[in-house]
């Protein structure tokens, strides 16, 4: 499906229509924004962009992936373990991670793994939303970005970054530390190096110790 905003919740910010790719967004003639179907790619990198959280679509949303998040269950020997919550493009991440899994590749079983269209459709209200649910850290998982990008949405990996890199504050009005939410590059062949990249990750948060909101 196509982007569907409610329009009485946008404060025509702009920011969907200058991070898209595609340049798929216009404006009406009372500013709001305006879809151009015949260029849109569906990436959701408008969906990530908006503050106010009024664009989604049929089969995709802030909502929805945030209910995932809420609803993710963990086994009770997983008391005292680093959680982690992956949000893994779906185009190269999470094909490297099924296969990683498929050869049985080694990491840590205290992670748990959503799929999204891309790391620029991740909104920030779904890493406190790991985080209030007690996650311990947070790992993004996208495309390769810069010159030699290999983003199937040109920018999403990029605009990732960028967003990730002003959580900061975001983290510390939680009163949590920054490496709580790591942002990471991976190709599709990434099969052996991406259980090293969580397994690295585990030890970073067991050395920062446990999300102090974790059992409330």
């Amino acid at each position: 499906s196509y982007p569907i905003v409610r329009l009485e919740g946008c404060t025509q910010c702009k920011r969907c229509t200058v991070e898209c790719p595609f340049g798929a967004i216009d404006e009406d003639e009372q500013r709001y924004p305006l879809f151009n179907e015949s260029r849109c790619r569906r990436c959701g990198t408008c969906m990530g962009a908006c503050p106010v959280r009024v664009i989604s679509f049929e089969n995709y949303s802030v909502d929805t992936v945030g209910q995932q998040i809420k609803a993710v269950e963990m086994p009770d020997e997983s008391e005292g373990k680093p959680r982690i919550l992956v949000l893994a493009c779906e185009n190269d991440a999470y094909p490297a991670l099924d296969m990683a899994g498929m050869t049985h590749q080694h990491y840590s079983p205290f992670v748990r793994i959503i799929p999204v269209r891309c790391l620029g459709s991740v909104n920030t209200i779904w890493v406190t939303d790991a985080l209030n649910s007690g996650f311990d850290g947070v790992m993004l998982m996208g495309c390769v970005k810069g010159e030699n990008y290999q983003c199937h949405f040109v920018k999403g990996s990029e605009l990732a970054h960028y967003r990730m890199g002003k959580i900061d504050d975001t983290l510390k009005n939680l009163q949590l530390e920054t490496e709580r939410v790591e942002t990471f590059e991976v190709a599709i062949t990434d099969i052996q190096r991406i259980p090293s990249l969580i397994n690295e990750y585990a030890g970073v948060i067991e050395r920062i110790g446990m999300n102090p909101f974790k059992g409330f």
